[in-house]
Order: structure tokens, then sequence, then C-alpha cells
């Protein structure tokens, strides 16, 4: 038995979801198991360019078992859609399950999501608009609506009508407009009759898949620094991305964590508002943007960019217990002569190791750089660690040496055959 957590470094956007669909050749489970449908994974493949938000990177694998997991909030029109994307492409689902324990997100849900974003004015938090914080809202207060209450018709429209009495009445306050029971009951009942047959028990699923040995992959979504706990609250997202989260959302025990890899980009990015200590806002941000084709895959929004914060990352895998680094973009980097890492942070006089707790406080964070010699020539041929230039080796030597853990894969361009494998991931 072999089961590895794939979950993001930063602030989500390191490409989780095509090294989940690399690694998925070698599982036999693949498990989402956090967010919903306001993150974003982009696959290549032969089949062509996929933007998967729910479904798992491991459904183009048509005998491996992708499962849905307990811990994400689904729009059920979204992801009818992303399966009916996915076979006009020729990509077969019945390999695809959802866990009956999954929260739905209802049209309440996306209309105060909007709603509060815009009271928020100055302050805003830069959410999708999707739902999902509001799904997650209602699920800590128990008045959310899982999958498997779709299937009996009368709990759903209990839990429904009670649920949507206290909400009309915030949506009201808030100057929006009131949800029809009805006519939502109703397309509520058709979607899920799309998906009954997909809808099943999770845990008899994973318990048994664990008892027979099968390597199973945890497939996060977004990333540490947006954890609801220990990310840059209140810039956050409303679920844990991390391996915590990872065995929460999957329904596996702690100790049946055989590895935990951590997917970090060879710089960073940031989505939304909040701190971002590293960021570049002139034109190397600008270079790094366009090169590394960096808008959002959820929303088209374009990313904040800036150097690679070792200082964050080692607060991510020391949080985590990460045992794999998995570095991601490296050929984004080429270009340049030279090349920042964080290493610390001032935070006026003082100088600090950590993560402060406080984004105000972040706010005022200095980074203090090493700055290590660029190659200047492109890495997209390197299939081995070996191949790439010795400039380039220094500095993932140098990222190891600072987040504490080994790399095991590293990513030079946008295809399956440009991972390079340093050491096995399972």
């Amino acid at each position: 038995m072999s089961v590895v957590a794939i979950i993001g470094g930063q602030w989500g956007d390191e490409g989780k979801g095509r090294i989940v669909d690399l690694l998925s050749q070698h599982a036999d489970v693949i498990v989402r198991y956090s967010g919903g449908n306001n993150a974003g994974h982009t696959v290549i493949n032969k089949l062509g360019t996929f933007k998967l938000h729910l479904v798992p990177a491991g459904i183009f694998n048509p005998d491996k078992l992708n499962i849905i997991g307990s811990g994400v909030v689904i729009d059920p029109s979204m992801l009818l859609e992303e399966i009916a994307m996915l076979q006009a492409a020729g990509v077969r689902c019945d390999n695809l399950c959802i866990s009956d324990r999954a929260q739905v997100v209802m049209p309440y849900h996306i209309q105060q999501d909007k709603l509060q974003e815009t009271l928020r004015g100055d302050g805003r938090i830069g959410t999708t608009g999707r739902g999902i914080g509001p799904a997650y809202g209602d699920k800590i207060e128990r008045s959310g609506i899982r999958m498997g209450d779709l299937l009996h018709e009368e709990t759903f429209l209990q839990r429904f009508t009670q649920a949507l009495e206290a909400k009309n009445r915030v949506l009201q306050a808030y100057g929006g407009t009131a949800i029809p029971l009805h006519e939502t009951y109703l397309r509520y009942l058709d979607l899920v009759q799309q998906l009954r047959e997909r809808i099943v028990p999770m845990f008899p699923l994973i318990d048994t898949a664990l008892q027979r040995g099968d390597r199973i992959l945890l497939e996060g979504a977004q990333g540490v620094l947006l954890d609801v706990d220990w990310g840059t609250y209140p810039y956050v997202t409303s679920s844990s991305p991390g391996a915590a989260g990872a065995c929460q959302g999957a329904g596996i025990g702690p100790r049946d964590l055989t590895h935990v890899a951590g997917v970090f980009k060879a710089y960073a990015t940031r989505v939304g508002e909040g701190p971002f200590p590293t960021e570049l806002t002139g034109a190397l941000g600008d270079r790094l943007r366009e090169r590394g084709d960096e808008y959002g895959t959820t929303t088209g929004r374009a990313r904040r960019c800036g150097w690679f914060d070792a200082v964050a990352a080692r607060y991510v895998q020391r949080l985590n217990s990460i045992d794999q680094l998995i570095i991601t973009k490296l050929d984004i980097l080429d270009e340049l002569p030279e090349i920042n890492i964080c290493t610390h942070y001032r935070l006026h006089d003082t100088i600090i190791d950590y993560l402060p707790t406080t984004a105000a406080v972040l706010a005022q964070i200095q980074p203090i750089y090493e700055t290590m010699a660029g190659w200047q020539c492109s890495t997209e041929a390197c299939r081995s660690f070996y191949e790439l230039p010795p400039a380039a080796q220094a500095y993932l030597r140098r990222l190891e040496a600072l987040v504490g853990a080994p790399i095991t894969l590293v990513s030079v361009g946008a295809g399956r055959e440009q991972v390079i494998e340093v050491h096995p991931t399972f």
C-alpha cells in the first residue's frame, strides 16, 4: 500500500493537476479531497488541453478509480458541464464517482458570495464568486445539503425548505434576490438524476482500497498558504488544502499517509488579494507572467508574480511533514541572468525566519534575498537532472536545503515528457 498526498506549497496554481495526471499512471485510486470549482487544474495530454475544476486529474486513465471526496463542495451543474466536456473529447468518465458526503453548492451560496464580496469594498478578499465560501460556511453551521441528500426527495425538500427560508432573508438584507423554492427544487432533482449512479458511500471504497494495498493518490486544490487556519488569513480559501485536509477529505487516517509531496513553482505567484512578500511589481514581474502564462484557470485573472519565498516554503514543509518537493516551471527562469531566493524576512529592525500570523504584519515585512546565478539557456529538452545546466542544478539544490526536503520531480515544460524524475514518488 502507498498513499501519496499531492499538496500545493504556495498560494495555489503550482501545477498540481499536471503532476497528478502524470503520477496517476502509477496509482490505482485518485481522490480529489477539497475545494470546489473555484480551483482549476490544467492538464495537457495527447487528447488536448483540459481545464478541470472538480473532476480529478486522474480521469484520463480509464482503468483508475477517480473519486470526488467528502471534503469537496460541488456545484452539480458545473460538474455535469465538465463531464460533458471530457466526454466530447473522448475521455471515458465511467470511472468517476462522487462521495455522498460531499456538500452541494446551491444558488443562494453563489449569490451570497458575490454580494458579500461587493460589500467588502476595498477590503475584498478576491473570491471567485462561485459560492464556495458560503457552502463551506453552511457545512460548519450544519445547515448544508449533501450529495446524498439529493438522492432522497423528501429529505432534500425538507432540508432545502428549511435552509432557503433563512437564506432568502440574508440575500434580501444584502440587497439580493430571493431564490424560488419549487423551481430550484425541481432543477436540482433533474441535475442529481444525471449524477445518481455516480454518488456512492465513500468510506467502503477507500477502506477496501487500503485493505487491498492499492496505490492511492490524494489530489489537492489551492495551496497551503490559502489554508483557512494556517494561510494568510483572511485572504484565504474556506477549506484545508494541506495534508490534514487530505486525510479528512479523503477519509484516510494520518498514519496511512506514506508520503506528502509539496508542489512549488520555481518562482511564486498569487491570484487575488492578500500579502505577497516577494512580489515583483515592475517589468520583471510582467515578464514572468507572460513567459509563464500566469492567468487564472478559473477566472482568467492575471496572477501576481514574484521570487521563490523559502521562508513561506519552509513553513509549509513543517506544517505538513512534506518529505518530497516537486518543482514546476523551472524553464520560465531560463532567460534570467540572476535569480533571487527569499531566505529571511526583515520586520522593522528584526530579522525573522517564520511567517507572521496577521496580514497587517505580513504587509510590513521586507524580504531578504540570496542571489544566485541564472543559467540563461533552455532547459526544455533536458530529460534528467544531470542534463540541466550546472546553475539550474545549483538553484534546485539550494531550494532543497532551504525548504528541508528532497526534490523528486522537476518540470521544464508543459508536456508529460518534460517532467524530470529525480527520485521515485511512489
